[in-house]
């Protein structure tokens, strides 16, 4: 699935390793940085797995730059990664940096964990729920925040003011440089039966994955799609991203999704919520079936925040 996981001959322990990177979405070096990170940082996470005991640094600064501006924005992309690495309870030690056409930032995440302390993805059973952490909808808003500065693109955003595109952006970055952590500390505790973190493949996409996994012979269905707030709207004025209501809209660093007993995710969003202060959402369910995963027809769009309060963000 997300990592690989291999045994270390009979000492009971595994190492659990991936790799992650991606092309930089948002303006600011720093917070690219620390998106970078959580993303890497996700893989392990969905498998139950909160320590990691070591990073390595993917880095490849684009040729086109002068050295001038490498010289600042190539300090600030590390520190994000490292102070975000540093709050998460590792830290980056080596790696690769590369010149290349275009930027790529990320990383490789390894830990050593006793194998009781994974989860599995392939446990789910008829009547587990499927619950997202992290709403949907950030490549939309990332767009839509680049169309400000294109002539050409505007038009998509007639009837938006400039500040609801903005908040829609800084939320899309609050929520990709979030860490999954505190909801993959969960996951033990309310007897996770299968994990995976939304991504490039979207929803839809990784739930098949998700799906293909599974030791039972069942399908995921998916009924609800919550999604940072206007971005439905922008997607229904712009004509653009309709794969978002498809479930296929690719996301970075996206929330965990997992299949658990109805009972133990509401008490995982009600542990999380008190935790962390953010929401999450039951957006499916474990059917009996064949091991693919759809999407329901029409299903219902919860925007997140479900009320935009003047001065806060979520």
């Amino acid at each position: 699935m997300d990592c690989s996981v291999v045994p270390l001959g009979d000492s009971g322990f595994s190492l659990v390793q991936t790799i992650d990177y991606f092309y930089p979405s948002v303006e600011d070096p720093y917070m690219n940085g620390q998106i970078a990170c959580a993303n890497v940082l996700s893989d392990l996470y969905s498998m139950g797995v909160t320590k990691c005991d070591n990073m390595l640094m993917v880095l490849a600064v684009p040729k086109g730059m002068t050295y001038d501006e490498r010289q600042k924005v190539v300090p600030l992309l590390m520190k994000g990664l490292n102070d975000h690495a540093i709050a998460s309870g590792t830290r980056f030690r080596g790696g690769q940096t590369i010149l290349n056409p275009w930027p790529i930032i990320g990383g490789v995440a390894t830990a050593c964990v006793k194998r009781d302390q994974i989860v599995m993805p392939d446990r789910g059973v008829e009547g587990d729920v499927l619950l997202l952490t992290k709403p949907l909808g950030t490549q939309v808003a990332v767009n839509a925040h680049q169309w400000l500065e294109i002539p050409e693109k505007l038009a998509w955003l007639d009837g938006f003011s400039k500040e609801t595109i903005k908040k829609v952006y800084f939320r899309a970055m609050d929520s990709m440089a979030r860490l999954n952590r505190i909801a993959a500390s969960l996951m033990l505790k309310y007897e996770c039966h299968g994990c995976t973190d939304v991504t490039g493949f979207g929803i839809l996409g990784h739930s098949e994955n998700l799906a293909k996994a599974q030791m039972n012979s069942v399908d995921l269905k998916i009924f609800r799609l919550p999604v940072i707030r206007d971005v439905p709207a922008i997607v229904q004025k712009s004509g653009k991203f309709g794969k978002l209501f498809e479930g296929t809209s690719a996301e970075t660093s996206g929330g965990l999704l997992m299949i658990l007993r109805k009972d133990k995710a509401l008490a995982l969003m009600s542990e999380l919520k008190t935790l962390e202060g953010m929401s999450s959402w039951i957006v499916g369910e474990v059917i009996e079936g064949n091991r693919n995963a759809f999407l329901e027809k029409d299903p219902e769009i919860i925007e997140v925040p479900d009320v935009d309060e003047e001065g806060y963000l979520w």
